[in-house]
């Protein structure tokens, strides 16, 4: 992954944090360092702030803790700047897994608050919140305020914070699935509007919170409008059928030949007419920049791929390719090697079909 290190796997998750974290780091050290003019404040500053994400990270894990007991998985978690996603690999079909699965990142947080609550109020050491500020105060009560405000901020009904999702399975257990989330986008991006509009009279960093929410909620509409349009199609409908392979020792300079002649970008890798993986774009261009055209594609190929079945549905197919990583599947029915899949090659037979029914459905006259 790019501008992204592993700082290691817990519970069977990997944990990534982006290199622009880094930004947030330095900056809450020298926000630190302008208030004590120490090197001692400028550690305690970071010190914060790592605190802070570590309770991010938390959040996190109650979110792919509750979806892997609904038996689903979660891909990886990566800290960013403006907090943590845990990719999922998919949400819970029902909606009150998804409810539980929403509200539980929330309650760790408040979890964290009432324990740091608890040991103020047993310590003596509570102080009114107008002595606190963002650099000064009791370190542990100012840890506890941004729990509470992560868990206020976080239930905002709007796509991509956790109450978005919320406020979709309320209403997907009284109407359909893909209205409530259509009712659920709306209200998101109304709420990116009011974010957008404060940030214009106030402060700037509201405006890059709206642009954030305004296009989780368009792109949380997409999907599951995508994800709806899809049911009951099966994969021999949507898949390439005129395509190139590669055989394992062949080299590089084979695929250069075909990428040049055609617009095929990925290649499976096929011996003896079994399937062995695929060759991406991206794998290709990296190899051949270290390596050159000499080097043999059993190399460069990534196998243990998943199956697709050219009778499956094109909704699983789609899922495997998320899973997978790889922007193509190769496509068998009786172990035969019949077409590839990919996003879009998907997205394309949908244009077509929906350009197809507005013409069946357009009036005639004159």
């Amino acid at each position: 992954m790019k501008w992204q290190w592993k700082l290691g796997t817990f519970a069977g998750i990997d944990v990534f944090v982006h290199a622009t974290f880094l930004l947030i780091v330095g900056w809450y050290g020298f926000i630190y360092w302008q208030e004590t003019r120490t090197l001692a404040g400028a550690l305690e500053g970071v010190a914060f702030i790592l605190l802070l994400f570590l309770a991010v990270t938390l959040h996190e894990y109650g979110h792919a803790l509750t979806a892997r007991k609904f038996g689903v998985k979660t891909r990886d978690i990566t800290l960013y700047p403006i907090g943590g996603v845990a990719r999922l690999e998919r949400m819970p079909e029902k909606p009150v897994q998804e409810l539980w699965v929403a509200l539980a990142g929330p309650a760790v947080n408040v979890v964290i608050a009432a324990v740091l609550f608890a040991w103020l109020t047993f310590s003596n050491a509570l102080v009114p919140l107008g002595q606190l500020t963002l650099a000064t105060g009791s370190f542990i009560e100012r840890l506890m305020v941004v729990n509470i405000a992560l868990v206020v901020f976080n239930l905002i009904p709007a796509f991509p914070m956790d109450g978005g999702r919320v406020l979709r399975a309320l209403l997907a257990m009284k109407m359909d699935y893909v209205r409530a989330t259509q009712i659920a986008a709306t209200v998101g991006q109304g709420a990116a509007f009011l974010f957008g509009l404060a940030g214009l009279f106030g402060n700037p960093m509201l405006l890059f919170i709206a642009f954030f929410v305004w296009m989780g909620a368009s792109q949380e509409a997409s999907m599951v409008q995508m994800k709806n349009a899809l049911g009951g199609i099966p994969v021999g409908r949507t898949m390439l059928t005129n395509f190139e392979t590669v055989s394992p020792r062949d080299s590089l300079s084979r695929i250069t030949q075909l990428i040049l002649a055609g617009s095929q970008h990925d290649f499976p890798v096929v011996d003896a007419g079994r399937v062995l993986g695929i060759v991406t774009r991206d794998d290709f261009l990296a190899a051949l920049t270290r390596h050159g055209q000499q080097v043999a594609v059993s190399s460069v190929m990534r196998g243990n791929l998943p199956e697709v079945d050219s009778y499956e549905m094109v909704e699983a197919a789609l899922m495997r390719i998320q899973e997978s990583g790889v922007p193509v599947l190769p496509v068998t029915h009786a172990g035969q090697l019949v077409g590839i899949i990919t996003p879009e090659n998907i997205t394309e037979y949908l244009m077509i079909r929906s350009a197809l029914k507005a013409t069946v459905q357009a009036p005639v006259g004159f």
